[in-house]
């Protein structure tokens, strides 16, 4: 059995370090902190008994569990990564550990009164009875994402000690910065050497997904002209009421705050202006490709549209790709998908199979070659203090990875 005692010990080893990504940075990592839990995370796959332990001039590592079986059997992968958000400080992380959650309200914060609520928070209920890891209210725990290294590592310590458990050769992948998009940037694909891998980088028990947004970003700057205002008449343009004509055209309901499901959406997430350019910074998320291609054009025709109401060029649109729905990559090797659900149900785990409002490392990854579909971590209320993640969900995770590479050895005979 996989200790519950050795998986909150590893988990809160890896919380209390500092490893916030920087968006503002050009450098891999974005932070120079991620490496003192990437060189940890070397030592640690050295001493559980993995081979080929390497780590890059990025802090990408890699490591290997050979093969115990004597037939071919297809070599697969697990990632996580080690970074946490920039969304909300990760620093002085101080886990709470809730034996035998009542169903009641937690406190984290009893000074500040910062309360995690089922009131609010109903999936908690999800978890009664169970051990509770939560923060202290005043940061982040970083569940997204080391509760995934730890149910990698603890995997991959649990098949080192019982080689009765037969599988195929394993590989296994922790990436820097996935936090601000750049997770996958620099993994060399060739030298992971896998046929496919799962991300373990997801939410609630349970969750199995091989869909995600497609996703952009667009920077709108819009051109204004100061003059003194006591003789402007005829003469200034407010570039912030030319912004939010632009603002008010695009649709009022197709936000994140009024969507859910394979609805997509336009997200205004910046904008700062005064008279003479304002700027606004938005991403534009769609699961179908056409539906996305449609947002991207809707924001370039009100572009358009704007500058010939006015007659000149005040408004300008940079609009970049992010990445994409990996589906397309997945759908035809679905049995790896398969695999993941039956690993599921052997374990009495029921497999819930939705698309992510978002992204993910294995987005990418399946777009450079390796198919990659997302299974839950255990984490819930991500990117803040109301962040927390159940101990049995990280123990059961743990379980389907070892499970996984046990499938697909026998199916391999």
């Amino acid at each position: 059995m996989i200790s519950k005692e050795d998986i909150i010990k590893r988990f809160v080893g890896y919380v209390t370090v500092d490893t916030e990504s920087d968006p503002a940075s050009d450098t891999t990592p974005s932070t120079a902190k991620q490496w003192d839990l990437a060189n940890a995370l070397v030592e640690e796959l050295k001493a559980i008994g993995l081979e080929e332990v390497t780590i890059d001039k990025h802090a990408y590592i890699m490591a290997t569990l050979p093969s115990n079986v004597a037939h071919d059997v297809p070599t697969i992968g697990f990632i996580s990564h080690f970074d946490t958000t920039p969304d909300f400080t990760g620093a002085n992380v101080k886990p709470q550990i809730i034996d035998s959650y009542d169903g009641e309200d937690i406190i984290l914060n009893k000074e500040e009164n910062i309360v995690l609520s089922p009131d609010y928070f109903e999936d908690l209920l999800l978890y009664k009875g169970q051990t509770l890891i939560t923060t202290d209210g005043t940061t982040l725990l970083g569940a997204d994402d080391k509760a995934g290294i730890t149910e990698i590592i603890s995997a991959m310590e649990y098949l080192v000690a019982n080689p009765q458990i037969k599988h195929g050769k394993i590989r296994v992948g922790f990436t820097p910065d996935e936090e601000i998009g750049r997770g996958a940037h620099k993994f060399d694909v060739e030298k992971f050497g896998a046929a496919w891998a799962y991300t373990m980088d997801g939410s609630q028990i349970g969750e199995l997904e091989y869909e995600n947004f497609n996703a952009a970003g667009a920077v709108v700057k819009v051109k204004g002209k100061i003059v003194h205002p006591g003789y402007a008449k005829g003469k200034m343009v407010n570039s912030m009421y030319i912004a939010t004509e632009f603002i008010n055209s695009l649709p009022r309901l197709e936000t994140p705050e009024h969507t859910e499901g394979y609805q997509g959406f336009f997200h205004l997430y910046s904008m700062s202006g005064e008279v003479e350019e304002t700027v606004l910074e938005y991403i534009i998320r769609d699961h179908d490709l056409g539906h996305f291609e449609a947002r991207k054009e809707m924001m370039q025709k009100l572009t358009d549209e704007l500058n010939a109401q006015y007659e000149r060029e005040v408004v300008t649109i940079e609009i970049k790709d992010q990445y994409f729905n990996m589906k397309e990559k997945v759908e035809p090797v679905m049995h790896i998908v398969d695999i993941a659900e039956e690993a599921m149900k052997q374990l009495n785990i029921k497999p819930l199979i939705k698309a992510i409002r978002g992204g993910t490392d294995g987005s990418q990854l399946s777009y450079m070659g390796l198919p990659c579909p997302n299974i839950f971590a255990g984490g819930h209320n991500f990117h803040g203090r109301y962040e927390y993640v159940p101990v049995e969900s990280m123990i059961k995770a743990t379980e389907v990875i070892c499970k996984i590479c046990e499938i697909t050895a026998e199916k391999s005979k």
